[in-house]
């Protein structure tokens, strides 16, 4: 008997693999249906317009699902212009979405799909299962190898059915390709056979409720409602990001009035903004844990192939001081790359401040004076954690010198294995503790520098168990592994501090569980 959607495969936020009730279902589609009900504003169509100041310069490639990376990024675009066969989702960690439902065989190597009858691209053409196999095929992203070794076959026998067909039973299946990847979102073929790749992002054309207007490379991207988009129709007419890289330039934009909402905004100046009359903060928990990756490990001439060097590291760090100082206090201390919401996840030890020790463990290594770390590259974006961080290192002799990179520019050079020494690594992808170790830990991830054997066949064998408690074992297993090999030294969960003006209505934080930015965007409103 195979495992449908509506009996068994919705999942509960954060923990892949809870079943939801038929009951819970239909509650839930009652609850959508309430939602979406049109008001007056919604009768008479679309109206307004939301600015947003934006932490990033925008990058094309984040238009395009075949080029999402393993960071949550991308997503802030596609929940915008794109539509993906299952999704996260308000209440939902894997909502159907172009998708109506979709059922998995007992013995775990098929996954079948039913296409939902009325989604269109936004130029009119059909949503069609050629146009869901072929954006699997074309995805060229983050574990974009790992799937396509593990999927046999696909096959569409009709305009609406999709049949995955894999080479063995793989738990994480729908976990990879509707969440931690883009693999599930689709584009139109015709339209993208048509263009081209370049041509493509340069007017990129999606199934999601807002479509590409106009880009204007490190100013702003605008979008427009498209009312046809099979959920609802947006509240809002026209939607503006405008690139405003500095945080006090954000932040003023906002009190003027310039922009509605603001991404990133930490420290004093979150303060600032708390204390403004007509402004809001809006801190979100997100999934982004932030760690120290020591790329050299495997290098046995570098410094940092010694374990206690690493240890001496991460015991440099005053978490505490940074969180109180950058994020008010709102980031969780974790010890882990992977974040305490996902499922599978091991609690280690806390993570200590200790510099005396520190030292005391570079002597042991070989350096009672500390010694030269070269460059410590980090996204640009969050410059000021580095700079923390660099001085942390400093005061036990560490002399790091801070490279900071814009986000496009620093992600690509960071998969590209172009970086030595240390780099700040920080990640909110959705997934689950298997998704967030293959891209950063497991050999052959996209920003794996290197790997340990032993972790790498412990990974091996936890992906095609089918017992959820010793999968679990297994994976607890290689997180501890981490730890006690000092692989990463961890920094925190961070939280992500926003800002919101007083025209706005809904503004989207928070609705989707782990997830940093706005959305989903056709339930944001403005106010009366």
């Amino acid at each position: 008997m195979s495992e449908r959607l509506e009996d068994a495969g919705a999942m509960a936020p954060g923990r892949s693999g809870i079943p939801i009730t038929r009951r819970d279902l239909l509650a839930l589609g009652a609850g959508a249906v309430i939602a979406s009900a049109p008001g007056v504003a919604a009768a008479a169509g679309p109206q307004g317009q939301l600015t947003w100041g934006i932490h990033v310069s925008l990058a094309p490639t984040w238009f395009d699902p075949a080029e999402t990376s393993g960071l949550i990024t991308p997503f802030m675009m596609l929940y915008a212009l794109q539509d993906a066969m299952l999704k996260p989702m308000p209440g939902n960690a894997l909502a159907p979405s172009l998708a109506e439902s979709w059922t998995a065989s007992e013995d775990g190597l098929t996954y079948e799909f039913l296409l939902r009858k009325g989604p269109v691209f936004h130029n009119g053409d059909p949503v069609t299962a050629e146009d869901v196999k072929f954006s699997f095929t074309r995805y060229r992203g983050a574990s974009h190898e790992l799937l396509a070794s593990r999927v046999a076959a696909i096959d569409t026998p009709d305009a609406q059915h999709i049949r995955f067909r894999l080479k063995e039973p793989w738990p994480d299946f729908l976990t990879f390709y509707a969440t931690a990847t883009g693999a599930g979102w689709v584009v139109p073929k015709k339209y993208v056979e048509k263009v081209g790749d370049e041509g493509y992002v340069k007017a990129p054309v999606g199934a999601g409720p807002y479509k590409f207007v106009s880009f204007n490379p490190g100013v702003e991207l605008v979008l427009e409602a498209f009312e046809p988009y099979w959920r609802k129709p947006p509240s809002v007419k026209r939607l503006v990001f405008r690139v405003i890289p500095d945080e006090a330039t954000r932040l003023a934009a906002l009190k003027r009035g310039e922009v509605d909402i603001v991404y990133s905004i930490r420290g004093e100046l979150a303060e600032e903004l708390r204390k403004t009359p007509g402004l809001t903060l809006k801190p979100v928990n997100t999934p982004a844990a932030f760690w120290l990756s020591f790329v050299d490990q495997w290098d046995e001439k570098s410094p940092w192939h010694d374990e206690r060097v690493r240890r001496a590291a991460s015991l440099a760090l005053d978490r505490d001081s940074m969180n109180q100082a950058l994020t008010l206090g709102f980031s969780k201390i974790t010890g882990s790359l992977i974040p305490q919401s996902f499922d599978m996840y091991w609690q280690p030890p806390a993570p200590v401040y200790d510099p005396a020790k520190a030292k005391q463990l570079l002597a042991e290594a070989g350096h009672p004076g500390g010694f030269s770390a070269g460059e410590l590259f980090c996204d640009s974006s969050y410059a000021n954690v580095a700079e923390a961080v660099v001085n942390n290192l400093a005061e036990i002799g560490i002399r790091a010198q801070l490279r900071p990179i814009e986000r496009a520019a620093f992600l690509k050079s960071w998969a590209d294995k172009k970086y030595k020494n240390v780099i700040q690594c920080g990640s909110g992808a959705f997934g689950n503790a298997a998704t967030r170790l293959a891209a950063f830990v497991v050999g052959g991830g996209t920003y794996a520098y290197g790997s340990y054997p032993d972790i790498d066949e412990l990974f091996k064998k936890q992906a095609t168990e089918l017992d959820p408690k010793q999968r679990s074992q297994t994976l607890a297993k290689i997180q501890q592994l981490v730890y006690e090999k000092t692989a990463i030294a961890p920094i925190w969960q961070l939280a992500f501090i926003n800002g919101v003006g007083s025209r706005v209505g809904e503004s989207g934080f928070g609705r989707i569980s782990d997830f940093a930015y706005t959305a989903p965007y056709e339930d944001l409103t403005l106010k009366a």
